[in-house]
Formats: structure tokens, sequence, C-alpha cells
């Protein structure tokens, strides 16, 4: 008859030592969701990625971060501003101390993404024919087909919204891209107004494709 032997582990962890409030089994959330974003980064920067990926995926990198600090950023300066939080959540970190390591973390991305974007992909896509071309670096051609384009496209979309004092810096809508412009002159009442904001509708694309002929 087979005989087995009881055996027991000597490396089997003391599971009533274990304090589950030991903030150094936790993570904090929002620097966790950064390391994400890092990740994301990453892959732009992988030249193993194909090269329109890359760029897909520094866009999400930045989109992302926009969300992060209109949520998660917004919501810890609200419990500072509050006096309602001097200690964090599970991982005991306060919330100051979590804006100082965020403030530090993401200004390394952002210099990141800009270098990656400058010095890499640009580049990279010039070489295959995909040009962005500077405002500064337009030529005559380019300039008045572009003043056409808007002329023609884009101001018949634009509704410029007056700031005076009886017209006070208005509501914008969320992740919308608005433009403060200077004015000259009087408007339908004869009121002189120096400023107005114009906001771009998001129906308009967010790259104008040049004429081949026009590439430089």
């Amino acid at each position: 008859m087979e005989q087995h032997t009881p055996t027991t582990s000597i490396d089997a962890p003391n599971t009533t030592d274990i304090r589950l409030d030991n903030p150094d089994y936790y993570i904090n959330r929002e620097l966790s969701l950064l390391g994400f974003n890092c990740r994301v980064l990453e892959l732009a920067s992988d030249p193993q990625v194909p090269l329109l990926e890359r760029l897909k995926f520094l866009c999400i990198s930045s989109s992302n971060l926009d969300e992060f600090f209109e949520v998660r950023v917004g919501r810890l300066k609200q419990q500072l501003e509050m006096g309602i939080a001097t200690i964090g959540g599970a991982d005991n970190l306060p919330p100051a101390t979590v804006l100082h390591m965020i403030t530090r973390h993401v200004n390394e991305v952002v210099e990141s993404q800009y270098k990656l974007l400058n010095e890499t992909l640009i580049p990279a896509l010039r070489k295959e024919g995909i040009l962005f071309v500077r405002r500064n670096h337009w030529d005559e051609r380019q300039h008045a087909w572009l003043s056409d384009y808007f002329d023609n496209e884009l101001l018949p979309l634009l509704s410029p919204l007056g700031l005076d004092p009886a017209h006070p810096f208005p509501n914008v809508i969320n992740k919308s891209l608005n433009f403060i412009v200077s004015l000259q002159g009087t408007d339908a009442f004869g009121r002189e107004i120096d400023t107005a904001i114009v906001q771009a509708p998001r129906s308009l694309p967010r790259i104008i494709r040049l004429p081949a002929e026009m590439a430089a």
C-alpha cells in the first residue's frame, strides 16, 4: 500500500501577522493612473509600433492628461481648499503630498511628449511624406490658400461673443477650444468692444490638408 508523508511549507506566511491597514500594501490611485498613462506614452515611443499608431498613442496620452487634471487633480484641490482631508486614503498620502508628486511627474511626462513629437515623430513623418507646415513657414501660395479657406469654410461657422461689463466672461463648453481676440470699432449698437471670445466648433477638422502641389 502506497503511503503519503504529510508535508508542510516552511515558507508559508503567517496570515495573522498581516495588517491590511498597512499603507505599504497600497498604491495611490492618482499616481497609478499616471503610471498607466506613461505606459501609453511608451507605446508611442516604441519603434516597433507603426508610425501613425505611435502618433495616435501620443495623442491619447495627451488627452488622458487633460482628463486627469480635470477630474483627479480638481478633486484634490477641492479637498485642500475645503480643508476636509489632511490624510489620504489607504495609501496614507495627504492631498498636498500627492499634488506635489503629480506636479513633478507630469512635468517630466509633458517634456517627454514634446520631445518625442518634435524630435522623433515629426521627422519620421516627414520622411514618409507627411508634413506639418508651421505658420511661420507658410509661403505666399499657402498663405493665400489658407486665407481663402478661412473666409469660405471657417468664418461662417464662427460666432464671436463680445466681452464687456454688461457681458462678463461666459461659461465655456467643457474641453472646447476657445480664442480670446482683440477688436476695434463699435458693435451694431454703437458700443465699443475691444475683446471677444471665439469658440472653435467641434465640427471643424483639427488638421487642414493642403493641396499636394503646395506641400513644402
